[in-house]
């Protein structure tokens, strides 16, 4: 998506994400639905069957890596040599992955990654037990769970809609503020009206993060080395994302609940919105 888009590139990931949430809501029902009628092998096997079907055939015989492979430019919009991109300031970069580790922008916005993601997996891998704990019915905790879901997506049409002069780094450290303020909210949840406030705005913050990362890491290193630069900045995702929940079924089971866990990822969300905020745009010379 990165490559495809400039101007609309923060339009084109929101929609992404959005395909994201679908699947994260359609790929459990159709397990379900599956086992009702067979066994949870079947229903192992359908979902393998549906990730061949629809993630890998499509993806081999269709994906272009580039609009430059087919003789086209980003945006389906054909410009002049040296024209402005998006109506920004810059042209558009072309960092090498090389030159991105020696500035000061690539570690900000990895420091950032590696703080968000495992608020991100910590709690919502632990949402629906520490709900339960505080005498919420399991109905209504699905509920509250699938408000994270639905505020997620909302978050992604929004961020896709932001203007494009707004410097990225500001609503990337106004989603790290969403993501301080809910796990205090979730801490002190005394009904579920209560829940339903922190899942919201714990949902719209996971939302935001997975649309801006990876339009900040484009907008920030450029097309040209993309894949290599973002590579680098997985792997510290995936790890933090594994911590994530570790942490929080350590801490619950060595205090007897979930405020302490809760309380090291609302101190995460701080240091996030420090990252954000220091990680301005790197200079350099445009391709």
């Amino acid at each position: 998506v990165s490559n495809w888009f400039v101007a609309r590139r923060a339009f084109a990931t929101s929609l992404a994400t959005l395909a994201q949430m679908a699947g994260l809501v359609a790929m459990p029902l159709i397990a379900q639905l599956v086992m009702v009628h067979s066994t949870w092998r079947g229903g192992w096997l359908a979902l393998g069957v549906l990730t061949l079907v629809v993630g890998f055939l499509p993806t081999a015989l269709l994906l272009v890596r580039r609009p430059e492979d087919l003789g086209q430019h980003p945006d389906g919009i054909a410009r002049e040599a040296g024209q402005l991109l998006s109506g920004a300031a810059l042209p558009e970069p072309d960092f090498s992955r090389a030159q991105a580790l020696r500035t000061r922008a690539f570690w900000l916005l990895l420091l950032y990654t590696a703080l968000v993601y495992p608020i991100q997996a910590g709690i919502s891998l632990h949402m629906a037990p520490h709900l339960i704990e505080h005498a919420i019915a399991p109905a209504v905790t699905a509920t509250i769970v699938s408000t994270y879901s639905l505020m997620s997506a909302a978050a992604s049409i929004v961020c896709g809609l932001l203007p494009r002069r707004v410097p990225i780094r500001f609503p990337m450290a106004a989603i790290g503020a969403c993501l301080l303020v809910s796990p205090l909210l979730m801490a002190g949840i005394a009904a579920p009206a209560d829940a339903y406030l922190a899942s919201a705005l714990f949902g719209f913050g996971v939302g935001g993060v997975l649309t801006l990362l990876p339009v900040a890491w484009a907008d920030y290193f450029g097309r040209a080395n993309f894949g290599a630069i973002r590579g680098v900045a997985l792997s510290a995702q995936v790890v933090a994302q594994a911590i994530g929940p570790m942490v929080s079924g350590v801490l619950r089971d060595a205090t007897g609940d979930y405020r302490l866990s809760l309380a090291v990822f609302a101190a995460l969300g701080a240091l996030s919105i420090a990252a954000a905020l220091g990680a301005s745009r790197p200079r350099r010379a445009a391709s």
